[in-house]
């Protein structure tokens, strides 16, 4: 199905109404790559349905399952004010919904605007089930920067031939890493690099003259992005839903599950130019699709099949490139960051290689030095309990979870260029499903630090619940005595691309009780235990209280 991931907004209801949408969860026949396959989707829609919204709007989703798979939707991005039950992602705050069950998502747009995507959350169903939720501000409040003449939303994702279930079921089973995608697709099309896909492009026509706002959103699953369009400058005003100083670059770079709008003037010859997407690996001897997807950003008056000017990316291992990305990213107006902090977490973020445990190693142990591949913050790596951490906490049961992960790593030692990677050298990561506790309203600074165990990488890590400043990062060990913070207007994200061999420093305040999971994006390391989980206890009075479970919250 072909639809146009584009609207106009000229209208804007009255902020503070209610929304409702219908998702029921279905398979559907898709033609790509010279094949057919089974796809899950969101109403038969692939893309899926877009959520619009304004400020302070009540979005209500049913989300019915008419599958045979578990399902859940997040909604990333969203705060999720008091209403954690609803963040959506697997046995974190909810049970999966079970084939012919539904669910019904109901939360408030507090205080937020902008592109925002939401996405299952539960095995690797993501590679299909995904869609934008784009947030109006209030009505007569402009945008910070000159109106454009159009918008349109651009998501990137990465396709696979294969069932996506079957295959992280395979690929955890065997010890061994993730095959790349088959492709890589703008708004679910591949483009014309790609086999059988001369005609599976997408394309916004453009009027020579105008400004087009480009609500870009990362929903791949294993791989970071550079995005650029031939011959024309991307100027970036929003990151993670959140305005920024406005910054212009020729290409962007997205982790999974980072958002940024971007304005581009349709300033040059009439022609047809190359929209394109490929790929940023910044760690060692993966095998990754080399391949670009290609959209068309076609000027009318353009000959229509001509072809189109290739766009200039970065080399797949551009470090620097996306380095220049983040360095512009500056909150619009200076902002409120804690400066007196009374929580400090030191997490280490990285790969492990596990001893063999199976008496058919050929088969299950195909991770390096013949052992099985694993993920681990300070070296815990995270394993789903069999009930959700939420319901288990709000209901006191036992035996799910427990409190002691630790704030810092067990051991100090070189972690970017010192880090085991050989016997008789520990890789092992223990695993565990542990938790953090936080007091309500405590001011939190986390520095994440990459580790060279396997290899170093750039490690898109993302919070539920919450928003943070990106008060520092760079490259090596955290040093505190030389790290550079900025205290004045860092940007505000949900996601932040932990810089390969580097760290990364974020705050925030816990005002929002609940249960949250923070862990990689990459969908692979997170199934290899890259995560753990803060619990934000509850404040005063019922509005720092979390309230009690729907009644229809799914049963495991």
């Amino acid at each position: 199905m072909s639809f146009s991931y584009c609207c106009m907004a000229h209208k804007w209801p009255a902020g503070g109404s209610t929304r409702f949408y219908d998702f029921k969860v279905q398979t559907m026949k898709v033609n790509k790559l010279c094949n057919t396959k089974e796809i899950v989707t969101i109403n038969k829609m692939f893309p899926g349905p877009i959520v619009y919204a304004q400020e302070d709007d009540r979005i209500i989703v049913k989300v019915t399952n008419e599958t045979p798979y578990n399902a859940t939707i997040h909604w990333h991005g969203v705060r999720q004010k008091l209403s954690c039950w609803f963040d959506g992602p697997s046995y974190i705050t909810q049970c999966p919904i079970q084939a012919g069950a539904s669910f019904t998502y109901e939360f408030t747009l507090v205080q937020q605007k902008g592109t925002f995507f939401w996405h299952a959350h539960v095995s690797w169903l993501r590679a299909t089930v995904y869609g934008a939720i784009v947030v109006y501000p209030k009505t007569e409040v402009p945008y910070p920067f000159e109106h454009p003449y159009e918008e349109h939303i651009v998501i990137l994702g990465e396709y696979w031939l294969r069932d996506v279930v079957q295959l992280e079921r395979e690929v955890l089973a065997s010890g061994g890493t993730a095959p790349p995608a088959d492709a890589f697709t703008i708004n679910s099309h591949p483009g014309p690099n790609y086999n059988c896909s001369r005609n599976d492009v997408y394309k916004i026509d453009v009027v020579p003259g105008k400004t087009y706002l480009l609500r870009l959103i990362n929903a791949g699953l294993n791989m970071e992005n550079f995005f650029a369009i031939a011959y024309h400058k991307l100027t970036i005003v929003e990151a993670d839903a959140e305005y920024t100083k406005p910054f212009t670059t020729d290409r962007v770079m997205l982790g999974p599950g980072q958002t940024m709008n971007v304005l581009v003037t349709a300033n040059q010859p009439i022609g047809k130019y190359s929209m394109a997407m490929g790929p940023y690996m910044s760690a060692q001897n993966i095998s990754f699709q080399n391949i670009s997807a290609i959209a068309y950003f076609q000027y009318s008056g353009a000959v229509p099949n001509s072809i189109s000017l290739p766009a200039k990316l970065p080399s797949f291992n551009d470090n620097l490139a996306a380095k220049t990305v983040m360095d512009g990213l500056r909150s619009l107006n200076p902002v409120n960051v804690p400066k007196e902090i009374d929580t400090e977490l030191f997490v280490t973020l990285g790969l492990n290689v596990n001893k063999c445990r199976s008496k058919t190693p050929r088969n299950n142990c195909r991770g390096m030095n013949n052992g099985t591949f694993a993920a681990s913050m300070n070296n815990i790596s995270f394993v789903m309990p069999t009930v959700s951490i939420l319901e288990a906490y709000y209901k006191k049961i036992g035996g799910q979870f427990t409190v002691d992960f630790p704030g810092a790593p067990l051991r100090f030692y070189d972690f970017v260029n010192g880090a085991p990677n050989n016997a008789p050298n520990n890789t092992q990561a223990i695993n565990g499903t542990r938790t953090k506790v936080l007091k309500f309203g405590s001011k939190v600074q986390l520095i994440f630090q990459d580790t060279s165990t396997v290899t170093t990488e750039n490690h898109p890590i993302h919070l539920h619940g919450y928003s943070f400043y990106v008060v520092g990062y760079g490259t090596g060990n955290y040093n505190p005595q030389t790290a550079n913070f900025n205290l004045i207007d860092p940007p505000y994200m949900n996601t932040i691309g932990v810089p390969v061999g580097g760290w990364a420093a974020i705050r925030f305040v816990a005002d929002n009780p609940g249960v949250w999971f923070m862990h990689c994006h990459l969908e692979i390391h997170q199934s290899w235990g890259l995560g753990a989980v803060l619990i934000v206890e509850n404040g005063e009075g019922e509005l720092e209280t979390l309230p009690h479970p729907p009644a229809d919250l799914p049963r495991c």
